[in-house]
């Protein structure tokens, strides 16, 4: 089962992040929520900090440009395999930085990706 890491995820349902990891987790994969605030996700906790994270294939943001700054080490630390950028989290540094690492860049939106089974 693929895991995907949710950075910005938040316990509020009509924000993007908590539909994305019940949509992950609808479709079978592992979803890792991360954010600021403690909650939960479903039956999900969401990790706050900066937790360790093993065999992280995919990491979907939902930050904006300038809160993902804190996280740059923090997801080259996690290894993953590709990111997604979802729509209003482009940050051009970033998308260098990753691409330099040759880990897998998408700008488009996981919900979308994963209703379509594009994921």
């Amino acid at each position: 089962m693929l895991k995907t890491v949710v950075l910005g995820a938040k316990a509020n349902p009509a924000r993007y992040s908590y539909k994305c990891v019940k949509s992950l987790i609808k479709h079978g994969f592992e979803a890792v929520p991360v954010g600021k605030i403690t909650g939960k996700i479903e039956e999900v906790d969401i990790l706050t900090g900066q937790p360790d994270i093993k065999d992280v294939h995919t990491i979907s943001i939902y930050l904006n440009e300038e809160s993902q700054k804190e996280y740059y080490e923090y997801i080259f630390k996690l290894n993953p395999e590709r990111i997604i950028f979802n729509p209003g989290t482009h940050n051009q540094e970033l998308i260098d930085m990753v691409k330099e690492k040759g880990i897998e860049v998408i700008s488009d939106c996981a919900l979308i990706m994963l209703s379509s089974e594009m994921y």
